[in-house]
Order: C-alpha cells, then structure tokens, then sequence
C-alpha cells in the first residue's frame, strides 16, 4: 500500500518535510480511506498521524575541539586561515616586539652589564628596526664587544 501522496499532503498542509510525517501502521486503512485535507486534519488531531521532532545537530565533537583548542592544540600552519596580519596586527606585532627590546636594553643598563652611551645607540636602533628580537640585540653587542667588562678586585 503506497501512502506518499497522503504523505506529501500533510507535509503540505503542516509546511514539514516528508520526513518527519510518521503515519501510525495498526491505523493504516484509517488513513487510506482519508481523501480531503479535513479528514488528514481529524487524523492529526486523533494522533493516527504525528509529527516526527526536528533532528539536532549534535555539538559534542565541538565541544571537544574547542577544549583541545584551548589547550594550544589544533594551531598549526595546516589549520591556520587567514594572512598573518589578520590574526595579530602589524602594529600589535611591532608593539611587542619593541617592548621586548626595551625592556631588555633598559634591564641591561640597570644591571650596568651596558653603558648609558651604548644604551642610547641600542634604543635609537631598535626604534628603526634595526633589531629582530633580544637575541639579536645580545649577538650585536657580542660581535661589536659592547658589553662592559667586570673589574676583578
């Protein structure tokens, strides 16, 4: 006994799809006998016709991802989207890099490891942007001998 187009009438008449429209099988002659929309609607109100709930889309798996994510995980060049400068600006780049820079130069000269004259050359270059990174700061002062030498007593 094919019921599809008693099927496709209710999913019409309440605006669900084909679906979700569940007919009752001990009733099925009750329902083969029904012809106009109104008898469909007595069905529905008799509960010989119901209406199967939405499916959800379950977020579990997310769930997980989002705790792994938080962990750090997940964050390599294969899941990244977007340029550099869209997910840390150039100018919040420089930001840090800078303050790195002169919080080290000025560490350096607190800890007279630096003189104040090389102190100012530092600060004026990595204000340029002569300076990568604090390593690179210390290589310089390797390769140009600027570090101050301590007195043996």
């Amino acid at each position: 006994m094919n019921l599809r187009s008693k099927k496709e009438m209710v999913a019409r008449l309440l605006d669900i799809g084909l679906g979700r429209v569940w007919f009752n099988p001990e009733k099925s002659n009750e329902i083969k006998e029904a012809v106009t929309k109104e008898d469909l609607r007595g069905l529905i109100s008799n509960g010989v016709i119901l209406v199967k709930p939405k499916r959800g889309i379950s977020r579990s798996r997310i769930r997980k991802r989002i705790i792994q994510k938080r962990k750090g995980r997940r964050n390599g060049p294969g899941n990244k989207k977007g340029k550099e400068t869209a997910r840390l600006s150039r100018k919040q780049n420089w930001m840090n890099s800078i303050r790195a820079q002169r919080d080290l130069v000025s560490s350096l000269v607190t800890d007279q490891k630096i003189s104040r004259e090389t102190y100012r050359h530092l600060r004026v270059k990595s204000r340029g942007g002569f300076f990568r990174s604090r390593r690179h700061i210390k290589l310089y002062l390797t390769e140009h001998e600027l570090w101050l030498k301590k007195d043996k007593k």
